[in-house]
């Protein structure tokens, strides 16, 4: 019997200290219960506030959320990891390291039958070409490289978290009503065959049925703490409340 589980926008190292230490041991528990029940993990994007990755260097901090993610795939559960638009750079460290699969553009997977699209949500406002021409130039491998070349880990980590907050702070006034674009993108995969389209990105857990097919976002881990599960062919959002369920 297979159980998969789904999440997105964990954002770890936003909070002051008493709001990361209470998220860190939610997520703790909560990668225990995968470990314990689960075949395979997808992480939406963002599961980091800011990963800024140099070829030797990563960011300190994260040390145990690291190890809890090794711990899942030395027990052999499939962990995907798709970068969202504050963690998207990445070198090889949880590939090579950690035995994640990392994916840096949306995907697609069949799963019991079913064809699953995984976008983490990025750049799907409408008219939103100011993030869609940054996006390209900050996920530009010249770029990145010059960038990594020229600036000290010490400095450009620091400089690539002030980026995040302010990449946070535009996205989060953006509106993503049906018309904005998020289940306007679903709709349109759907059209083409797909029959689950699941984001995350806005925060915000959604979970829209039409004529079978299964339009998901996974929310949060700041204020919501929700999850997906897919169970024999069934899926269900569901809220983590920090304990073994």
């Amino acid at each position: 019997m297979s159980k998969i589980f789904f999440i997105s926008d964990v954002h770890l190292g936003l909070g002051n200290k008493q709001e990361e230490e209470q998220k860190r041991e939610n997520l703790f528990s909560f990668l225990d219960y995968v470990l314990l029940n689960g075949n395979e993990l997808f992480i939406l994007g963002d599961l980091f506030d800011v990963w800024f990755e140099y070829k030797q260097v990563i960011p300190k901090g994260h040390h145990r959320i690291l190890t809890k993610l090794e711990d899942l795939t030395r027990k052999k559960i499939v962990v995907h990891y798709l970068l969202g638009n504050h963690d998207y750079w990445n070198e090889d460290y949880f590939e090579k390291e950690l035995g994640v699969k990392v994916y840096h553009e949306p995907f697609e997977k069949t799963i019991d039958g079913k064809r699953l699209y995984f976008h983490h949500g990025d750049g799907l406002a409408q008219n939103d070409t100011g993030y869609l021409i940054l996006k390209k130039i900050l996920r530009n491998p010249f770029i990145i490289s010059l960038y990594k070349k020229i600036l000290h880990p010490d400095f450009g980590i620091t400089l690539a978290t002030s980026s995040s907050h302010k990449s946070r702070n535009y996205t989060s006034h953006k509106h993503y009503g049906e018309q904005d674009g998020m289940l306007l993108f679903a709709k349109e995969k759907f059209r083409e065959g797909l029959d689950v389209v699941m984001m995350g990105h806005n925060h915000e857990p959604k979970l829209v049925e039409e004529n079978g097919k299964l339009y998901v976002n996974l929310g949060d881990w700041i204020s919501h703490f929700t999850y997906g599960e897919l169970k024999n062919g069934k899926f269900e959002m569901k809220v983590w409340k920090g304990v073994m369920e």
